[in-house]
């Protein structure tokens, strides 16, 4: 074959067709290419040098911020340790969350305070989230608006001082209280419908906060201007008395020390101890055999399950020799019958009297709602603290008790009760229920409006069940409100269901102070 020969093929051979379709060097054409299309010509890139700029060096890169906790709390109370576990932090105190899962107490490192760089376990209703509305000093979501009065007459507070609450007539809304020449004065703050808040639509605010912080500088139509948030007047009570007695409902009796001897009822002696050499509590000791110590911490485990600011607390139990100790909150003043008694009008007047007795009420509208009964519902079984802070005690203890006293009727074996607030089906029939509660809450009434005065005075208690079953019913006591001597009468009534629900006489009571709406004063008129 002769090599140097090329073939055609529809006038171009098809090495060169190929070579169109795939060129072999990059940049070059073939020759029957080059006849049609314009030749492609490699170029140089240049790089232009900068005299003027500076020499590559290099740099060291900046320290990496340090990570923001996940989460982050302040302290709204002052907290000292109970345990050797426990972290000690004071009001204001930035906390860093390591582990919620224990509940009602956490393990949390302290960021800021007198425990900075520590960790320990805190309790959780002591710290709010960083930023939020519930570590606003000046926040108290769920105080009413008599509570509210009380808090801001009270001596630690000045002229100007303030709170912001949640409305109890308007769901949803918020009202703010301030003190003013010795009286509070309340306005409602309404939302917008853009999420905002006003007190005077003349003037609105994107936040609670943002509104505040105006009326801090400036009355604006305010009665005067908020100078500080109303002090707190006490910590909320912890669940238990630390992290690993919260659920451990027996502790080592040598862990509570005995001090003053506070008072002594029918079942044994109430004394001020100390739990783990820190912590004040009170504790009530049993007379032996005044229980079986079986059937007492059977209701104890339901009893501990009750929890409301209007309830005594139950922290811990010692059963496992006599006497039974039983270890509760400490409360300054000790029984309200005791405390009516020294008082004798001195200082309480009707209106302090309604007061505590609605506080009562609260605390058993909660047992009413948990479906819980009192059974011994008296002024000796009410404790005052602080600020005639009033809370319900020893409720449930009356059916497991066993020991007989004068103030103790016994219609037939194995039922014992005090005759003198004590309903006249429960005396017939042995029949407990919330409405004898209700009875017995009527019976306390009295015992308010008189300081303390024994029932049924001059009356023996079978004199008392005799005339009961006539239709007697005690008079109304001298300088007694008339709608108070019908709110007695009210739970006196024969048929039980004919009286009222704990829930209605709270707010009877409470409507002492809070009539309606007109009360709230209008920022548009100063």
């Amino acid at each position: 074959m002769d090599t140097g020969a090329t073939p055609q093929l529809g006038g171009r051979s098809k090495c060169s067709a190929l070579h169109k379709s795939t060129p072999l060097v990059s940049g070059l054409t073939t020759e029957s290419e080059s006849e049609h299309e314009p030749v492609k010509v490699k170029r140089e890139i240049v790089v232009i040098k900068n005299n003027h700029a500076e020499a590559h060096t290099k740099r060291t890169l900046p320290p990496k911020p340090p990570e923001k906790p996940a989460y982050v709390y302040v302290a709204l109370y002052d907290y000292t340790a109970r345990t050797d576990d426990d972290l000690s932090f004071n009001t204001g105190d930035k906390l860093e969350a390591l582990d919620k899962s224990f509940g009602e107490w956490w393990l949390a490192k302290a960021l800021t305070g007198i425990s900075a760089n520590n960790t320990g376990y805190i309790p959780a209703n002591y710290v709010a989230a960083v930023e939020s509305l519930d570590a606003e000093t000046w926040y108290f979501p769920d105080t009413k608006r008599l509570d509210a009065e009380k808090l801001l007459l009270s001596e630690e507070n000045q002229q100007g001082a303030f709170l912001i609450r949640h409305c109890e007539s308007q769901s949803g809304e918020f009202s703010l209280s301030v003190l003013d020449q010795r009286k509070v004065k309340h306005y409602k703050v309404k939302r917008l419908e853009n999420g905002g808040y006003y007190v005077s639509r003349a003037r609105t605010f994107l936040t609670l906060r943002a509104l505040v912080e105006h009326y801090s500088k400036q009355e604006d139509g305010l009665c005067v201007r908020l100078v500080e948030p109303c002090k707190k007047m006490e910590a909320p009570q912890t669940h238990g008395l630390s992290y690993n007695t919260a659920d451990q409902w027996e502790i080592d009796r040598t862990s509570v020390k005995l001090l003053n001897k506070l008072g002594a009822g029918q079942f044994g002696e109430v004394y001020e101890g100390l739990w783990n050499h820190t912590t004040a509590v009170a504790v009530k000791t049993l007379k032996p055999g005044s229980m079986d110590s079986k059937d007492f911490l059977q209701e104890a485990q339901l009893m501990k399950k009750l929890r409301h600011p209007k309830l005594i607390q139950l922290y811990a139990v010692c059963t496992l020799q006599e006497p039974i100790y039983i270890i509760t909150e400490l409360m300054k003043h000790g029984s309200l019958l005791d405390y009516l008694q020294k008082d004798k009008g001195v200082s309480l007047r009707i209106s302090n009297q309604i007061e505590m007795a609605a506080q009562v009420a609260a605390g058993m509208a909660y047992l009413e709602l948990q479906n819980y009964i009192h059974r011994d519902l008296a002024a000796r079984n009410v404790l005052v603290g602080e600020n005639n802070v009033c809370k319900v005690a020893d409720f449930g203890l009356a059916r497991v008790f066993k020991m007989e006293s004068e103030n103790i009727y016994e219609p037939k074996e194995g039922t014992k009760f005090p005759v003198k607030w004590t309903a006249l089906e429960a005396i017939n029939c042995n029949k407990f229920t919330i409405k004898s509660d209700v009875w017995s809450f009527g019976i306390l009434l009295y015992e308010i409006i008189t300081y303390g005065q024994m029932p049924y005075p001059n009356m023996t208690n079978y004199q008392v069940i005799q005339q009961l079953s006539t239709g007697y019913r005690m008079p109304s006591p001298s300088n007694c409100p008339k709608v108070m001597y019908e709110m007695m009468s009210d739970c006196w009534k024969e048929n039980a269901m004919d009286r009222p629900t704990f829930e209605t006489l709270q707010w009877r009571l409470e409507e002492f102070f809070d009539q309606d709406v007109s009360s709230y004063d209008d920022a548009n008129r100063y």
